[in-house]
């Protein structure tokens, strides 16, 4: 599966000045949202990461994402996998498990995301899972910004990632896009306004 052309044909790869939630700059940005409007796309996408999973022989009793970018990821991936589906939220800027949703001690929990960039939400909502007795087993994407290093990859760990490297982490392709500190952006110096797209720039 070519995931970058899946990315490409569906407009999800975007170009142009982006303000990341990290407040870095970048020439790109991955918006897959429009990946993930097609339900044939999205489930094919995620029985693949669900095969990648299986592999590896992990035990997973339930899959949480963060909301609300992951959700989709989050809830087709469990589909595949064939166990239940939970999420996080954020209530006053802090990620909360709410709507009825109840952890078991030892539950065994995979976080997925649309994207793992940092891999800060993920943390966050395996955080919340975790103080509430869960074991967090994994962490998937369908898409890696190539500051974390994939399971069973020649990916290289950069400062910026937030994942603990003890437990596996899965995505199906890597996107390893230059990113800027504003002070050194070039496309700031050339005078290009940065925009901030996602779901919590608009």
């Amino acid at each position: 599966m070519d995931i970058g052309q899946i990315y490409k044909k569906t407009g999800a790869l975007l170009e142009g000045h982006f303000l990341l939630s990290s407040g870095k700059h970048s020439k790109y940005y991955l918006q897959s949202a429009k990946v993930l409007e097609d339900p044939k796309t999205a489930s094919i996408m995620a029985t693949e990461l669900s095969d990648m999973i299986t592999k590896a022989n992990i035990q997973i009793d339930t899959v949480c994402s963060p909301a609300i970018g992951g959700l989709i990821a989050g809830y087709e991936l469990a589909r595949a996998l064939g166990c239940r589906f939970i999420f996080t939220e954020r209530v006053d800027k802090v990620m909360t498990l709410r709507r009825g949703f109840e952890i078991s001690q030892n539950e065994k929990i995979l976080i997925c995301e649309d994207i793992i960039t940092t891999g800060g939400s993920a943390l966050e909502a395996s955080n919340v899972i975790e103080n509430l007795g869960a074991n967090i087993v994994a962490y998937a994407a369908l898409a890696n910004r190539g500051i974390c290093s994939r399971t069973n990859s020649n990916d290289k760990t950069k400062k910026e990632c937030k994942l603990p490297k003890e437990i596996p982490f899965f995505a199906l392709e890597n996107f390893d896009f230059e990113v800027y500190e504003p002070k050194e952006c070039p496309l700031c110096k050339n005078g290009i306004k940065a925009y901030k797209p996602g779901s919590r720039g608009n």
